[in-house]
């Protein structure tokens, strides 16, 4: 029983639903970075590299021939339970050149110190034609300290991208102003207030759902501003014949 009610929360504030409005003090930011994966999830084809996998609460929303979960052997959190097939160093990715048909890398880019020797590597191991879906975040708290290292603008990613030989398709905002403004509220109430677990989840339906019904209406209600946003969604396709 505990069980379920455990995995139904984990679902919802990863994926969330009307009901996450209730109980998910994650809950534009989710709710913006599910959307721009399931709509760059038509460009991941093939044989995929999940680069940084994590835990791949994301794998479902693909389908894919086959897909490899990539991670660095030193990182901000521990891996024991997280399905990754193979560790690298964090400098060179262990597969021959042009070995995959799309590439991922969800929420990772910002723990990555060396940006352009990562970027070259990834170019490498793209088939040409070949598709980069990459979401980062750019209003959001320090995390897996002190492996935290950089926030990208539109103009900052796009450069990089483009110095490494990759045209971009798309490049898309998460999250309004206002959304940002009420998802980071919600942060400090739930991370920063209330330092008690039992405490917070008791306090939850009180902290979070105020806090999240405001942040919807008054998105719908006030006129649309984006300078202020909770994660980047890029798709970018590798330029043919490019070898960076």
């Amino acid at each position: 029983m505990i069980r379920n009610i455990k995995n139904w929360l984990n679902k919802e504030i990863l994926d969330p639903g009307p009901l996450s409005l209730l109980i998910n003090p994650y809950y534009f930011i989710k709710k913006g970075l599910i959307r721009g994966l399931r709509q760059g999830s038509t460009y991941i084809k093939g044989k995929t590299l999940d680069f940084g996998c994590g835990k791949r609460s994301y794998s479902s929303i693909f389908s894919t021939d086959s897909m490899i979960g990539l991670e660095v052997m030193q990182s901000g959190h521990l891996h024991d339970t997280e399905p990754i097939d193979v560790f690298y160093d964090g400098q060179r990715i262990p597969f021959r050149s042009v070995s995959f048909d799309s590439i991922l890398c969800i929420e990772v880019f910002e723990h990555v110190f060396h940006p352009t020797a990562i970027l070259t590597e990834l170019n490498r191991v793209l088939k040409s034609g070949g598709h980069l879906l990459m979401t980062i975040p750019f209003a959001w708290e320090e995390h897996e300290v002190p492996d935290d290292y950089a926030r990208y603008t539109f103009f900052g990613i796009s450069h990089l991208l483009a110095s490494h030989g990759f045209r971009i398709i798309s490049l898309d905002k998460s999250s309004s102003l206002v959304e940002t403004v009420f998802q980071l509220w919600n942060l400090y109430l739930y991370k920063k207030l209330v330092k008690h677990k039992i405490i917070a989840v008791l306090l939850i339906p009180f902290l979070i759902f105020p806090t999240n019904l405001c942040g919807l209406l008054l998105s719908k209600i006030l006129p649309r501003n984006y300078d202020l946003y909770l994660n980047t969604i890029i798709i970018a396709q590798k330029i043919e014949n490019s070898s960076k």
